[in-house]
């Protein structure tokens, strides 16, 4: 009688170990991605060309960590079955990994920018972009813990405060394109100066679609609430509703 319940025992502890793996996996991704940020920005604000290359070539690694998170959440798939809470486990991680990719992807496209900027005169705004990294570095960092520990409150918390991410990227557009137009010179640096906050601002798109993930995976629904945006740029500046 004792055999078939170790066995069961042993099916379940081995698919539990599998799960931490992969939680664990994520993890390490979502690391490396804020890390990739962190110094994509400092990059920029150095004027580092050297390191924003380091910066582009290094995504390589995190685009290999989600090819291999992806396999590992086929094979599960296909040789345990998940049902439930479990299946939800799995799917989360799947579009975890994804968003976290995108994540990368993003950081790595700001270093390229800089690698651009850094052939024209230093522009005083670029100081900024550093009060948007820290919001979206925040986002992701609290999203990366509400998975981790199952937290679906954290996991809306950090969902509903992407609208100050908007907002600050909204102000940014503005102060920007004010600059392009008191000195066409301003127009080639600013405008890359534009993609690098947009960029910012994506990641905290991503962050919140890892929340989602996270409350979804806790409740086996999608949050109810319709999240306030806080990005303005697609009216200005010269909309006029009059």
């Amino acid at each position: 009688m004792n055999a078939p319940t170790q066995s069961h025992d042993h099916i379940v502890k081995s698919y539990d170990d599998e799960l931490k793996r992969l939680t664990g996996e994520l993890q390490r991704m979502g690391r490396l991605a804020l890390d990739q940020l962190d110094a994509a920005i400092d990059a920029v604000m150095a004027r580092d060309s050297h390191v924003a290359m380091k910066i582009v070539h290094n995504d390589a690694t995190i685009d290999a960590l989600e090819h291999e998170i992806s396999h590992d959440v086929v094979r599960l798939l296909a040789l345990r079955q998940p049902m439930a809470r479990d299946l939800r486990d799995i799917l989360a991680a799947l579009r975890i990994a994804a968003d976290i990719e995108r994540i990368g992807d993003y950081a790595a496209n700001v270093a390229k920018r800089s690698l651009i900027l850094n052939q024209s005169a230093p522009v005083q705004l670029a100081s900024a972009l550093p009060r948007l990294a820290r919001i979206a570095q925040g986002l992701v960092e609290d999203v990366l813990v509400a998975y981790r520990e199952s937290d679906a409150d954290k996991a809306l918390e950090a969902w509903a405060r992407d609208e100050e991410l908007d907002e600050q990227y909204t102000g940014l557009f503005r102060e920007l394109l004010t600059y392009m137009m008191e000195d066409p010179r301003n127009i080639t640096p600013c405008t890359h100066l534009l993609f690098m906050a947009k960029n910012l601002e994506r990641i905290g798109d991503h962050a919140t679609n890892i929340a989602e993930s996270v409350y979804f995976l806790v409740h086996g629904a999608q949050i109810t609430q319709t999240r306030r945006k806080g990005d303005a740029t697609t009216v200005l500046p010269l909309d006029d509703p009059r």
